[in-house]
């Protein structure tokens, strides 16, 4: 199997409507999965798509068969704040949230916290 082909298969796995929407999630150009069926991708642009997915480098390369990758992010808490921010990217059910759920999500957590 490709890394091409792995990209794809993981990707329909994690609810990806296309490799568009993945490709524009790791902050590459909108084609860019497209051209690895016939090109070498770039470690940086790889290893984005990697943290996206959620596996590791090796796997999407054949390297492995284990998916995850070897970072233990289990633990480590998550801003919500910066997640839900303009920059930040967020996701449900394998589909990024648009800029308004992000913002009605971020508002209704800013007003559970008031009234503590």
């Amino acid at each position: 199997m490709t890394t091409f082909e792995r990209i794809k298969e993981i990707s329909k796995k994690k609810g990806y409507s296309s490799l568009r929407v993945l490709s524009e999630n790791s902050g590459l150009g909108p084609n860019a999965i497209y051209q690895w069926r016939d090109k070498t991708p770039r470690i940086d642009s790889l290893q984005a798509v990697a943290d996206v997915l959620g596996v590791s480098v090796d796997y999407l390369l054949g390297n492995t068969d284990e998916m995850h990758s070897n970072k233990n992010d289990e633990n480590v808490p998550v801003d919500l704040d910066k997640v839900l921010s303009e920059e930040g990217m967020a996701m449900f059910d394998g589909q990024p949230l648009s800029d308004e759920y992000k913002k009605a999500l971020l508002a209704m957590l800013k007003t559970m916290k008031g009234n503590d």
